[in-house]
């Protein structure tokens, strides 16, 4: 019993020096010390052992026990400090590497043409205001002059939410509330940038798109003051070599109307596919706002006059950019985004 003992003891000291991770290490105690292990098994057969023997055997067994928890505790910390080890070369830091540049983000063109057209105009002495963007039918449609019943409304294709409320088609509702916020007749010089929403979609049209509106109410308001205003625009954004035209127009909000072209950017006005070979470019609409829209908002066409212009700002930036396809400024490609 005795060389089974030692022989025992050798060959659990061995296995437990050649270990080579805690888990091993751990199972090699349970299979020596544990519960149900070798040297637990011996001491629970004691009783088949005579009287002289089991004093001498239950110290040898004890004996054992210690030395093997002796190397035990010490494969432990040799074997914690090995992992530690692997460990904090896993994590050493070059520190002679040269610094990671970290990936900065920046403005969407939209943004860019955005702040852009608000600059301009506020620099003319134009204050912004904003709106809500799901709006009754009321301010979206009848306080611009069009009726239940107008069939201009047949243009604008919308997204109803109930029979009077809808996601605005744009964002001339905000003038009428800009005006019935006044007091009457005093004057106002506003734009109107915001989100707004239409049933289309193609590579010119986008479900959910950006405008800029533009409203000037006073004494003597001209025609003249409006296509000064809209040239002096048109010039600082796309540069004063850009020649600028006004067609007449139909727009139930304004009277008389006008639409606003520019010599194609392209082609400088030669006539190119872009332009489909006119040499001109349409980028807003515009116009005297109509008499009726100034009395629903509780001003006196015989007191005083202004104009109202709109905008597509993804049309501009598309022009500004050189873009062919609106979708491209929704489809969040990063490698259309970093050329901005």
């Amino acid at each position: 019993m005795e060389k089974e003992l030692m022989s025992l003891h050798q060959q659990a000291a061995q296995e437990l020096s050649a270990v080579n991770d805690l888990n091993e290490l751990q199972d090699a105690k349970v299979k020596y010390l544990g519960k149900k292990g070798i040297l637990t098994g011996i001491l629970r057969n004691m009783g088949n052992l005579s009287k002289e023997e089991r004093p001498r055997i239950g110290q040898m067994v004890n004996d054992i026990r210690i030395k093997l928890e002796d190397i035990i505790t010490g494969r432990t910390e040799e074997l914690k400090e090995k992992e530690l080890l692997i460990k904090l070369k896993s994590e050493t830091i070059d520190v002679t590497l040269p610094g990671r540049r970290t990936n900065l983000g920046h403005k969407h063109p939209i943004t860019l043409t955005m702040d852009n057209i608000k600059n301009t105009f506020m620099r003319m002495g134009f204050t912004v205001a904003e709106g809500p963007e799901i709006e009754n039918d009321y301010y979206n449609f009848e306080a611009l002059n069009l009726p239940k019943d107008h069939p201009a409304r047949d243009m604008q294709d919308s997204f109803y939410i109930t029979p009077e409320f809808l996601l605005r088609t744009h964002t001339s509702p905000v003038q009428a509330r800009t005006m019935q916020s006044c007091e009457p007749n005093s004057p106002v010089r506003v734009i109107v940038p915001g989100k707004v929403y239409r049933r289309d979609y193609d590579a010119t049209h986008s479900p959910m798109f950006h405008q800029v509106e533009g409203l000037v109410v006073d004494n003597g308001i001209r025609f003249s003051d409006l296509k000064g205003t809209l040239e002096l625009f048109i010039h600082e954004i796309f540069g004063s070599d850009v020649n600028v035209r006004f067609r007449s127009s139909f727009f139930p909000f304004t009277e008389p109307s006008a639409e606003v072209d520019i010599s194609c950017v392209m082609c400088k006005g030669k006539g190119c596919r872009v332009c489909s070979g006119t040499g001109w470019l349409e980028i807003l609409g515009s116009g005297m706002v109509h008499p009726r829209v100034l009395e629903m908002s509780n001003y006196d066409p015989e007191l005083v006059s202004g104009f109202a212009f709109g905008m597509g700002v993804e049309r501009i930036a598309m022009l500004v950019y050189g873009i062919d396809d609106l979708r491209l400024f929704y489809d969040n490609d990063l490698r259309f985004l970093r050329q901005f």
